[in-house]
């Protein structure tokens, strides 16, 4: 009996088994045409996931408003476009999924982290206005290194952007989403909120370690009150920022116990992202360590993610308490087909989409 492959039920939620699809940003949204609107890019790249037997596949960031995307190429959910755009990736998902497969999404603001090139353009740093960029938002003028120095956020611009998670959290339900993912992680907004090496702030939403986890947790209370009872919320969280000074494993552990007191069902336990200065010791599965501990100590159910790539590795995860699901990044990049071969190498008959029928009656890889 295989422990990854076990259902998981979160609230009304049910994934068929724990092996899901990490967020990853693709930067392909035209900017030109379309802002932030999902491409057929997006259809296929998440489409052979569900096709692949995940059960649960969660989509890139998406913005909750036009300042909060990374690049200009990133993707949004803060207008109807970008609504009809997940829209068909969606009814692909749910169509064709083959492990009943459920997708969510990502809700994101990247703060003093956005306006910046894609990866594969050949430029770093800030893009320009001159070349679709914008001002940066944080909660002190800090820059990222290497990036534009951010306008520190008023009370204002702040209550504002709750509103705005509140408002893509209702797109989203509206739009068919199973679930929803709020990105406290990586140095993007609600995680520079949390930091004390980014946040230097006297007032209220900044100065202790209560004042720096006020946005992250107005922002939960916020997107739960709008969606239905019965969706999981999940939330991603650094669990250190790989620096001294700044958020560490005990911290994220308070955090996400009190998240889940304010109706988070599953932190998705990542780390770093914060300052470039982090030191990052990784390793195979170095992330698992973290979520164990998110896990045992907040008593929530979490998921963990980071250089997981074998069938055994991620069976390991979930049957020794270290996590309640697993996501993967890379490896389903490398194999999009990822779930169907653990199954086969877990001893576990997974469904097989029509169309390929004819390659697991091999059964064999």
């Amino acid at each position: 009996m295989s422990a990854l492959f076990e259902p998981l039920s979160l609230r009304s939620l049910d994934l068929a088994h724990r092996g899901w699809v990490s967020p990853m940003c693709q930067y392909s949204c035209d900017p030109d045409v379309a802002p932030g609107v999902p491409t057929d890019w997006h259809l296929m790249h998440l489409g052979s996931f569900a096709t692949g037997g995940a059960a649960l596949i969660l989509t890139e960031a998406s913005a909750v408003n036009p300042a909060g995307r990374i690049s200009p190429r990133d993707a949004g959910l803060y207008n109807d476009d970008q609504a009809a755009g997940w829209q068909r990736v969606i009814d692909f998902v749910h169509r064709h999924g083959t492990a009943e497969t459920k997708i969510g999404v990502q809700l994101a603001h990247a703060g003093r982290k956005a306006a910046t090139y894609w990866p594969f353009s050949g430029e770093q740093g800030s893009v320009p206005a001159s070349d679709g960029g914008w001002e940066t938002v944080g909660p002190s003028p800090l820059a990222f290194d290497g990036f534009a120095v951010p306008t520190e956020m008023t009370e204002q611009q702040i209550h504002g952007v709750i509103d705005d998670f509140a408002a893509a959290a209702v797109r989203a339900v509206d739009t068919g989403f199973d679930t929803v993912e709020l990105h406290g992680a990586h140095g993007y907004l609600l995680h520079q909120f949390q930091s004390s090496l980014i946040n230097q702030r006297s007032d209220a939403w900044g100065g202790d370690e209560a004042g720096r986890n006020r946005l992250t947790l107005a922002v939960v209370d916020a997107v739960r009150a709008v969606i239905p009872d019965g969706m999981p919320l999940l939330l991603r969280l650094s669990a250190t920022d790989w620096a001294p000074g700044g958020v560490d494993l005990p911290a994220t552990v308070r955090l996400a116990h009190q998240a889940r007191e304010q109706g988070v069902d599953l932190i998705d336990v990542s780390s770093g992202g914060a300052v470039r200065h982090q030191q990052i010791t990784p390793g195979p599965g170095y992330q698992t360590g973290f979520s164990a501990t998110v896990r045992r100590e907040a008593g929530v159910a979490t998921g963990t993610v980071g250089l997981v790539t074998s069938a055994g590795q991620a069976e390991h995860a979930v049957a020794s308490g270290q996590a309640d699901g697993v996501f993967l990044g890379r490896a389903a990049l490398r194999d999009p087909h990822w779930w169907l071969r653990a199954a086969f190498e877990l001893g576990v008959e997974l469904p097989w989409a029509p169309q390929y029928e004819r390659a697991a009656a091999r059964h064999s890889f």
